[in-house]
C-alpha cells in the first residue's frame, strides 16, 4: 500500500511538473507570437557586406542575411518592418525610417552614430593618405563624437520613444576593425590601426552612456568579434574591397550571424 501511495504520488508530481513546464512553453511560444518587431538602423543593420540583398531595397542594400532577419527567422514574430538604410544617420533614421513604429511595437533594434561621425571619410583617409593624416581625421571624428554626437543620439532616441512608448529598444555598437600585431604584412600602419579602434570604443562608450540615459538597452557586439576582426586570420569584417567598395570595413555574413545575431538574441 505504502509503494502504491508513493507511485500514486510521483506520479501527481511528474503531472503537475509536466504541465508547469507545458504551460511555460505555452507562454514563451505566446509572447514570441505577440512580438511586433522594427529593425532600424545604417548599413550595419541593413547587412551591407553581407550578400543576398533584397531587390527590392534598392540602396538600402538591406540583406535576407542580417542579424534582424535572423532573429525574425528564429523567432517568428506577430510582425516585422525592416527600415534599416545603408549610409543612414540620426536624420535619416527621424525622417524616414519611424513609419512602422506605433505604441503596439514591441521591440525595436538599431545601429546609429558610425555615419554622423564621418567614419567612412575617416576610414578612406587612412587607406589613401598614409599614418598623419589618418591620426589627424581620426582625431576630427572623435571631436564629433566627444561634442555632436550625444544630442543626435538623444533626438533619435527621444524619436523612437516618442511613436514606440511600450516598446523594448535594443541598441547595439560596432566592432573594432583590427587586431593590432595580426596576420596583416600590408595595409594600414600599427599607429594608424590602433587609432582606428580606439576611436571605434570611444563611439561605443559615447552610444552606451544615451542608451543608459534612456532606459534602453545596450547590445555590446565587441566581445563577439574578439579574435574575427581584420588581421585576426579569421576575419568577420571585410577589409578594404576594391571590387566591391561598399563592403569594406562592414561585416561579412559571418560578422551578421556569428557577431550581431547572437548579442540581439540575448538581448531581444
Amino acid at each position: 500500500m505504502k509503494l502504491s501511495r508513493l507511485a500514486s504520488v510521483a506520479a501527481t508530481l511528474a503531472a503537475l511538473v509536466g504541465l508547469g513546464l507545458g504551460g511555460a512553453g505555452v507562454a514563451s511560444a505566446q509572447e514570441a507570437a505577440a512580438t511586433s518587431y522594427v529593425a532600424l538602423g545604417d548599413s550595419y543593420s541593413s547587412g551591407v557586406g553581407a550578400g543576398s540583398y533584397d531587390s527590392s531595397s534598392g540602396s538600402c542594400k538591406r540583406s535576407t542575411k542580417a542579424y534582424p532577419v535572423l532573429w525574425k527567422n528564429a523567432n517568428a514574430p506577430a510582425s516585422f518592418h525592416f527600415t534599416a538604410c545603408s549610409g543612414a544617420k540620426t536624420g535619416d533614421v527621424i525622417n524616414n525610417q519611424l513609419g512602422p513604429l506605433t505604441s503596439g511595437t514591441t521591440l525595436v533594434s538599431i545601429s546609429i552614430g558610425g555615419n554622423d561621425a564621418g567614419f567612412a571619410d575617416a576610414m578612406t583617409t587612412c587607406v589613401l593618405q598614409g599614418t598623419n593624416a589618418c591620426v589627424a581625421r581620426i582625431n576630427e571624428a572623435r571631436t564629433y563624437i566627444s561634442n555632436t554626437l550625444p544630442g543626435k543620439l538623444d533626438a533619435v532616441y527621444n524619436a523612437i520613444r516618442s511613436k514606440a512608448p511600450n516598446a523594448r529598444v535594443v541598441v547595439l555598437n560596432y566592432p573594432r576593425f583590427y587586431k593590432l600585431n595580426g596576420s596583416c604584412w600590408a595595409g594600414l600602419s600599427e599607429t594608424s590601426r590602433a587609432a582606428i579602434n580606439d576611436a571605434s570604443d570611444h563611439l561605443s562608450d559615447t552610444i552606451a552612456k544615451r542608451v543608459a540615459n534612456h532606459g534602453f538597452t545596450f547590445g555590446d557586439v565587441r566581445g563577439r568579434f574578439t579574435g574575427h576582426e581584420i588581421c585576426s586570420g579569421d576575419s568577420w569584417l571585410h577589409s578594404v574591397d576594391w571590387l566591391n567598395i561598399t563592403n569594406s570595413y562592414h561585416p561579412k555574413a559571418a560578422g551578421q550571424s556569428g557577431g550581431y545575431y547572437p548579442v540581439m538574441e540575448g538581448l531581444a
